[in-house]
């Protein structure tokens, strides 16, 4: 008789009883460790995160930019806990003390060696179902930035030093 091994459900709680320094994410129960970031990925958010500053902030935009770390709680449950590279948040009532509570309107990862698989994969699906507008995936090692624009249903994808159309302002893009 085959006995199937249950696999242990986390919570938000096992995330927020992690030693200190140590970050993880829990995504339908599941932890998955991080590894801290390295100079190449910090480059990044910081241009990014700052460049969409500067267009809400000449265009008086009511959204609000949260570079990791930053706890979004996508689902109203204690098994799914993120910290997206960059959140964009627009509805003002989903912002609190800890974080996000639902999906944010646009979401960046920046993808390191580790967790290629959860960006491109687990995250894809998991925000996608979240009701996330916008996700980009921007890949340091390839030099690309994935774009998903799901109320649309595309997918594109663009090189470093192109032009990427931001989906949720008009006529705002960014050159990485």
């Amino acid at each position: 008789m085959d006995i199937l091994k249950k696999e242990k459900i986390y919570t938000i709680e096992d995330i927020y009883a992690l030693p200190d320094g140590e970050r993880a994410e829990l995504i339908d129960g599941k932890i998955y460790y991080m590894a801290p970031p390295n100079t190449k990925h910090q480059r990044l958010l910081n241009f990014i995160s700052t460049e969409i500053n500067i267009y809400i902030r000449e265009n008086n935009g009511e959204c609000e930019v949260f570079p990791a770390p930053f706890a979004v709680f996508l689902e109203e449950d204690d098994i799914n806990y993120v910290e997206p590279d960059i959140s964009v948040i627009c509805d003002k009532r989903k912002i609190t003390d800890k974080g996000c509570n639902g999906a944010p309107d646009w979401v960046i990862e920046i993808v390191s060696p580790g967790n290629k698989p959860i960006d491109y994969f687990v995250k894809l699906f998991k925000y996608r179902t979240a009701n996330v507008r916008e996700y980009w995936i921007v890949d340091p090692m390839k030099e690309r930035i994935t774009v998903y624009r799901f109320e649309k249903e595309t997918m594109e994808e663009y090189s470093f030093g192109e032009n990427v159309p931001v989906g949720i302002y008009e006529g705002f893009s960014i050159k990485v």
